[in-house]
């Protein structure tokens, strides 16, 4: 049956709201009963301020959010809420998590489909596939069928209904951006490429277990791999079904351009000259980029888990994004 995210996100907040008006009643009880035991009624305050109660307690949006919460780690927002939803799809993009099945699922070291596959209560009906080759590409468009965008509408088809796919779209949109411009894809292809790897090291306190690709500020590519399903091969693999590839389609993308330049006069061929400068400059950078990873993949580089992201990442260098 087709479920919104909207239905969902409210019947979580009351929930979390109410038990957070529990918890902080609940001291302001016990604080009354040992007063009136301690003959300290009067003398000491019975009322716990709002920063102080250590549940959760979620608003739609910050300007929501009283000044008698300042200082409390435990407040979130809507969107606070969409990004962790968006978190857990990308788990289970990669396989770490299921909607099949509790916890983790893909937490060892090498761990592939095969092993995902075992853990499933019906291999043959799995509600959501993660990826085979554990790469999410992050591009201007879906380029590719691991395209990162394509496959969050796929999650949202396999946990929500297809019928609810639009209007939960929209939900989650106006939740990461309520002003954003576009449609409600552009958003969420705009948060995977610029914030959701800001968010996820936030998250794991600087040391993320989703890795950015990052060829740099023109976007030229950019790829989420599972730190715990990588293998050696790994970058050998994303150069030669990721990076060559793209590199072709640009080259194709600049002569198709060039072929229309030579027919259209007006607000056709300004556009068409600035998106041949975009295209240009996310070749350029796609060629510098090819470069460093080949020479990652020639090494073949393999890791340890038990050395932890702050030995392994390092390793990778400007292949990988900054961890700010």
């Amino acid at each position: 049956m087709a479920t919104l995210i909207r239905d969902k996100y409210e019947a979580h907040k009351a929930e979390v709201n109410a038990r957070f008006d529990q918890l902080k009643a609940n001291e302001e009880e016990l604080n009354r009963i040992f007063a009136e035991i301690y003959n300290m009624v009067g003398e000491v305050p019975i009322e716990v301020e709002d920063k102080y109660v250590s549940v959760a307690r979620i608003f739609d949006t910050a300007d929501e959010i009283p000044a008698s919460f300042k200082g409390n780690n435990y407040v979130r927002t809507k969107c606070d809420e969409i990004v962790s939803l968006i978190s857990y799809a990308v788990g289970c993009m990669f396989g770490r998590y299921s909607l099949d099945v509790d916890g983790l699922v893909l937490a060892n070291q090498g761990d592939t489909v095969a092993e995902y596959l075992a853990k499933m209560p019906d291999p043959n009906n799995v509600t959501f596939m993660p990826v085979a080759d554990d790469v999410l590409a992050i591009t201007d468009a879906a380029y590719f069928d691991n395209d990162v965008c394509a496959l969050f509408e796929r999650f949202l088809v396999a946990a929500y209904g297809e019928e609810t796919l639009e209007e939960n779209l929209r939900f989650v949109a106006d939740a990461l951006s309520p002003a954003g411009k576009g449609t409600p894809r552009d958003i969420v292809r705009a948060y995977f490429q610029k914030e959701f790897f800001a968010d996820h090291c936030k998250t794991y306190k600087k040391r993320p277990i989703y890795w950015l690709l990052d060829a740099g500020k023109k976007g030229s590519f950019r790829a989420l791999i599972y730190l715990h399903r990588y293998q050696p091969d790994l970058m050998a693999r994303i150069r030669t079904d990721y990076v060559l590839p793209l590199q072709q389609r640009y080259a194709s993308m600049l002569d198709n351009i060039q072929n229309e330049l030579e027919t259209v006069e007006g607000r056709r061929r300004a556009a068409l000259v600035k998106e041949q400068k975009r295209v240009t400059d996310q070749a350029a950078e796609l060629t510098k980029f090819e470069e460093r990873i080949h020479r990652l993949a020639d090494q073949m580089i393999a890791i340890d888990l038990d050395d932890g992201v702050k030995a392994n990442y390092p390793m990778f260098g400007d292949v990988l994004a900054k961890i700010k």
